[in-house]
């Protein structure tokens, strides 16, 4: 088993920046790679960025240039830099571990992007 505790979410104003922390605790050498997912109301959950063990990154169209997702292993925290805020990255934000064909789910942090 896999706990992923997110953190960081809050109201910030267009251009602004907030910085996601994910902190994985358990079973952590069965990762293979970190997501970070979001929800906007009405909305499926997307994909936001990734990053896997060898530390390659991937990101969605909408945030690339904007968001930055690195690691710190010593602290098994995966962090997701947001800058550049715009009222359409309002969403509910959700960190996703997988591996060895399980995924796990950390609960979510709200971040709220006043225009």
């Amino acid at each position: 088993q896999v706990q992923l505790v997110e953190s960081g979410g809050g109201l910030v104003q267009a251009g602004g920046s907030l910085r996601l922390s994910c902190a994985a605790s358990g079973n952590i050498f069965s990762i293979h790679v970190m997501n970070w997912y979001r929800q906007a109301p009405g909305k499926q959950r997307e994909l936001v960025a990734l990053i896997t063990t060898g530390n390659s990154t991937n990101y969605a169209d909408s945030v690339k240039g904007r968001f930055t997702i690195s690691r710190d292993s010593a602290k098994n925290t995966v962090y997701l830099q947001m800058n550049s805020l715009k009222p359409e990255d309002t969403a509910v934000y959700y960190c996703n571990a997988g591996g060895l064909g399980r995924s796990y789910w950390g609960q979510g942090t709200q971040v709220t992007v006043s225009s």
